[in-house]
């Protein structure tokens, strides 16, 4: 592994040198602590710090503070090797970030000993940092990213229910596409069928919502969930619009007949929000005449039609042009609701 000595006595560095090479690792030298900074930020970066703190112009304290406050080195453990040794000198360094202190003059076995478990602890913190990684790319095809990110950071998130919040749901839905999948070959549906998914989502995620479900040729999107979001009504219209804007540069990739109508609900108001299911299978979703009133309003759209809620309309500005539909009378609903095609 690569071991970075900081140390303005060549000496010093000349035997910690040795005594890395012994070990097995590979040292590399930096006389001061700017050098020593530029070194800790090259590719490929260190395994390990190893920093004198007298040092002329920058000493080792304000380094060890600078590469703890930079996301690219905060995670590179540091000992530092000094001749101060009075406590409040190792209070403070190990206050700022160091993993280690040992003073000068040191045992050679005590620092290989402290090398030995400091590059330990760097593997395992790689390996965990890798699993994450793994973890979040799989989970990020299932789950919105925004889910994923909240999971990871509060996995006692990980349990049945929800809190009632308030949310704008947006439902997309392609028009003729049941009729379109009778007459085509299965293989060919689905890759047009994802096109439409991939140009839905891409928006709807530029917008600040998040694609909760794939339902067939329909989508559910949520606004203002999980991560809260001012003016989510609006986010949720402009999504549509850039949707309905974009949508004959995709048509362009497709013969006539694979060129359908996006149609839109959308509704504002509380849902319940959070995990649906059971205790070994979770649905991140939302619930409640909110979700089912926004589907509503997709199924009676057509022809691209944007249809909204008053509620989503009352809070969206004058300067996003709606057309007034009435009240319409909306399936399994017993009075009807007033609506409005956004123009």
């Amino acid at each position: 592994m690569r071991i970075l000595i900081v140390d303005d006595l060549s000496l010093g560095r000349q035997m910690i040198s040795d005594v890395i090479a012994l070990m097995g690792h590979e040292a590399v030298e930096a006389p001061n602590g700017e050098a020593g900074l530029k070194m800790a930020r090259s590719s490929p970066p260190p395994d390990l710090i190893l920093l004198d703190v007298n040092m002329p112009g920058m000493d080792g304290f304000q380094v060890c503070k600078i590469l703890k406050g930079d996301p690219l080195t905060q995670s590179i453990p540091i000992i530092f090797l000094t001749s101060y040794n009075e406590s409040e000198d190792r209070v403070r360094g190990l206050n700022i970030g160091a993993d280690d202190y040992l003073t000068k003059p040191f045992a050679i076995r005590e620092l290989s000993a402290r090398i030995e478990k400091r590059l330990q602890a760097r593997q395992e913190t790689k390996k965990l940092l890798g699993q994450q990684a793994m973890i979040r790319e799989t989970f990020e095809r299932f789950l919105a990213p925004q889910v994923v990110d909240i999971l990871l950071r509060n996995p006692d998130r990980v349990k049945l229910g929800g809190d009632l919040q308030e949310i704008t749901v947006m439902f997309t839905d392609l028009e003729g596409f049941t009729t379109l999948s009778e007459v085509t070959p299965p293989h060919e549906l689905l890759r047009v069928l994802n096109r439409y998914h991939e140009l839905v989502s891409r928006l709807v995620e530029q917008h600040g919502g998040i694609v909760n479900k794939f339902m067939g040729d329909g989508v559910m999107v949520l606004f203002n969930t999980p991560v809260l979001r001012e003016n989510h009504a609006r986010s949720a219209v402009e999504a549509a619009l850039a949707i309905r804007a974009a949508l004959p540069g995709l048509h362009a990739e497709f013969e006539p007949r694979f060129r359908l109508s996006i149609n839109y609900g959308i509704h504002t108001g509380p849902a319940i929000v959070g995990n649906v299911g059971t205790a070994h299978f979770m649905d991140y979703t939302a619930l409640g005449d909110t979700v089912n009133l926004a589907a509503r309003l997709q199924d009676i759209a057509r022809g691209n039609q944007i249809l909204i809620s008053d509620a989503t309309q009352a809070v969206l500005g004058p300067d996003i042009a709606v057309n007034a539909m009435g009240p319409l009378s909306i399936r399994n609903r017993s009075q009807a609701v007033p609506t409005f095609a956004v123009l």
